[in-house]
């Protein structure tokens, strides 16, 4: 548990370093260059083709009966409205993972650096092993969401079951690419085995964390004025939460593998893939006697 609170918050602590801040406002320069390259090439299309669609739509005439009501001159933003809210969380999402793919080994390389600079660097993980393992842990994790959704009309479970299956989603994968550079296969198969309860305490805690953005995104939908600030800051929270979330499962997961191979055999690791505790002492033995040979008297010569 020491371990686990000392992490948290060096994780807090590294959050406000300005290499982490820069990180965290990456989404958001990415962002700006999708929708200006968009806007340039396709927005004029794109209201072009929706306007037709929705001018084929005979129901949705109440609509612009409502907006004249309202004192719109006809319903020509309608269709730049819906096409903001359509193609926003399209941009978002690739931005989000574009930064995510370059912003974990950023964060682990900067606690390397910092903490963790004698720390041998076994490779374990190579970037397409990763990649299979996000992506076979990621379709388990929406299995699972999709089996249990029947269980989220009991009221506490919905409370329950989906933190706990992002937690656990979020501990396969963090964990798995904060060893990945530093840990063979042994040692990470190991860590992720025996303190699997802590992992994935950590990503529950980061699940719920991971909500506020959702929180502020929904009031941008519902706030349409307000809706090209809320979600950017949406984005930038997200982005800070999902670098908290590496940083502590990076100080986790490297101090448990540094005491790890202090307690291999040879006090530093020197045997690889061996994660062993160090043992009690036990008793003394006594040394083995020497032969008789080797004991042979040598008294005072006469």
């Amino acid at each position: 548990m020491r371990l686990l609170i000392d992490s948290f918050w060096r994780a807090a602590a590294y959050c406000v370093l300005p290499r982490v801040m820069a990180l965290s406002l990456l989404p958001l320069l990415v962002i700006a260059l999708l929708a200006w390259l968009f806007g340039h090439f396709w927005w004029d299309a794109g209201v072009a083709w929706l306007q037709s669609v929705l001018d084929s739509w005979s129901w949705l005439s109440f609509i612009r009966g409502w907006l004249q009501d309202a004192g719109v001159q006809g319903p020509s933003l309608l269709a730049p409205l819906l096409l903001a809210v359509l193609v926003t969380p399209v941009i978002v999402v690739l931005s989000v993972l574009a930064v995510a793919m370059l912003m974990t080994p950023a964060l682990v390389s900067l606690v390397a650096q910092r903490r963790f600079p004698t720390l041998e660097r076994r490779g374990g993980a190579s970037f397409v092993a990763s990649v299979f393992w996000s992506l076979g842990s990621t379709v388990a994790a929406l299995v699972a969401l999709a089996v249990s959704v029947p269980l989220w009309f009991i009221p506490p479970l919905v409370l329950v079951l989906p933190p706990l299956i992002w937690g656990w989603l979020t501990y396969r994968v963090m964990a798995f690419d904060a060893l990945g550079e530093h840990a063979d296969k042994a040692e990470r198969e190991a860590i992720m085995r025996r303190h699997r309860m802590r992992l994935l305490g950590i990503g529950i805690v980061t699940g719920y964390l991971g909500a506020a953005p959702g929180i502020v995104w929904a009031s941008g939908i519902v706030f349409a004025a307000a809706f090209v600030v809320l979600i950017p800051v949406a984005v930038w929270i997200y982005t800070l939460v999902f670098a908290f979330s590496s940083l502590w499962f990076t100080h986790y997961c490297l101090s448990v593998l540094e005491q790890s191979r202090a307690a291999a055999p040879g006090g530093n690791g020197s045997a690889p893939g061996s994660i062993v505790h160090a043992a009690p002492p036990g008793p003394r033995t006594n040394p083995v006697p020497s032969s008789p040979s080797s004991s042979s008297s040598s008294g005072p010569s006469a």
